[in-house]
Parts: structure tokens; sequence; C-alpha cells
């Protein structure tokens, strides 16, 4: 089991992602410092310290998933979904540069700045790199990180098909299922087809079929399911429960029925 606990990583990222004007990140601040401080200790004890990031190869960083280091699989993720589509784009990399350089000091984000753009040099397994994550992650959580994935494919404005085929990848990895995934990657679209998406139903659905659909939907993911877990994860499930409710009312407002 990883030394450090989820609620903190997951209320980072939910916390960057919620200063930016989304919710839906909300996902792994606090439990990310502590696994990168894990990380330092770690990389001292074995005599690296004095080492330079760009010296590392990906063994090196594949080895820090059997030690439980989740911060590293995070890492490795956000590399992936970045390079998916061929390029590295100046928006994607601020867009996790902002993180490190919100959540923790300038000499830190440095460090962790000049890693991540040392993975990004690298190829990794990422299958292996998501088993890590789902032997000890619940399933809400892999689907908030999916969320913050999405985050850093829609950092340039346009999330494109390759990132949208790795994210999928990514969630099948996680055990996620296709409902489940199609969800979540509504809430970066726009068209008319996607407050369906949002409830799990066609367009050829009846409107008593629609209104089933919201009951399911709103008890499964209503904030008080939420309850037990931290500030910032409740925060993103009411952004969730709230984008099925505006899914509800544009289906309602287009057929006319109450």
């Amino acid at each position: 089991m990883f030394n450090i606990g989820f609620g903190a990583l997951i209320g980072s990222i939910l916390g960057f992602v919620l200063s930016r004007g989304r919710i839906f990140g909300a996902i792994i601040g606090y439990f990310i410092g502590s696994a990168f401080d894990r990380v330092r200790v770690t990389g001292t004890s074995s005599g690296q310290s004095g080492r330079s990031y760009r010296q590392y190869d990906a063994n090196y960083y594949t080895s820090r998933l059997s030690q439980n280091d989740f911060a590293t699989a995070l890492l490795i993720l956000s590399a992936a979904v970045m390079k998916a589509d061929g390029k590295i784009l100046k928006s994607e990399l601020e867009y996790v540069k902002q993180f490190f350089k919100q959540q923790f000091s300038n000499q830190l984000a440095s460090k962790y700045i000049s890693e991540f753009k040392n993975i990004l040099q690298k190829d990794f397994n990422i299958s292996e790199v998501c088993q890590t994550i789902s032997s000890v992650m619940p399933i809400q959580q892999r689907l908030l990180l999916i969320q913050y994935l999405f985050g850093i494919a829609q950092a340039d404005g346009h999330v494109s098909s390759k990132e949208v085929e790795l994210i999928n990848r990514i969630a099948n990895f996680f055990k996620i299922s296709d409902e489940e995934f199609n969800q979540v990657k509504s809430m970066f679209y726009k068209d008319a087809a996607n407050a369906f998406r949002v409830l799990a139903i066609s367009k050829d659905s009846t409107n008593d079929e629609v209104k089933k659909a919201y009951r399911k939907m709103a008890i499964k993911h209503h904030p008080d399911k939420f309850s037990q877990l931290g500030e910032e994860q409740q925060l993103a499930a009411k952004e969730k429960f709230q984008k099925i409710q505006e899914a509800y009312e544009t289906i309602k407002k287009e057929r006319g029925f109450k």
C-alpha cells in the first residue's frame, strides 16, 4: 500500500483546477506533495541525491512504481496525454507547471518541473502504470483522475481524437465502463448530443426513459454520497451532479416536457 493518503493527493489536483475555474480536476494536491516528499527521501537514501533528473532513464521511474510512488505514476500519465497527438504544446506544459507552482515552493516546483520534463522524453508501459494506480485507488477517484487528464488535453482549447483515444485506453486499464467514460468525456464537449450522453441514454429515448435515467444518475452521483470524503472531492461531486441536472434541463427544454 502507499505510505501517503489518497485524500491528500486527490485534494491537491481538485484545488488546483478549482483555482482555474473548473472543479472537475480537483484530484491530486496534497497527496502528490506527500508523494514527492517521499520520492526525495527515497532518492537520497539510495545515493541518488546529487544526481541530475536528466540522467534518469525510464527504468528508474518504473522502479519507483514498485515502491508505491503514486506521484511518479501521475507524472507519467500526464506526459503520455501530452504526447498523444505527437506534439507537446506549451499550453499543456504550462497547465502542469502551474499546478506545481501553486502547490509547492518555488524551489520544489522547479525540481518537480525538471523531473517532469525528463519524463516527457521517455516511453513507458502505460498498462503497468495504470495497474499500479488501480490496485490501490477506488473507482470514484480513478474517475476524477480521468477528468484531470481531460483537463490537460483541453489546455490548448481542443481535445484531439488521439488524446481521447489514449485517455479511453487509460480508462479501460482503470476498469472504468464505457458509459462512465463517455459521461466524463461529455463534460468537455458542448454539442447538443452531450445532454443525452451525460445521462447515458440515446436521443431516441422516450420522455419517461429520460426521467428514469435522470433519477438513476442523480441518486448515483448525489453529493451526499461523497460526504465522507474531503472538501475538494465533495466539490467535484457537486459539479458532476450539476452537469447531470443541466443535461436533464436541456432535454426538458428541447422536448417541452415537465
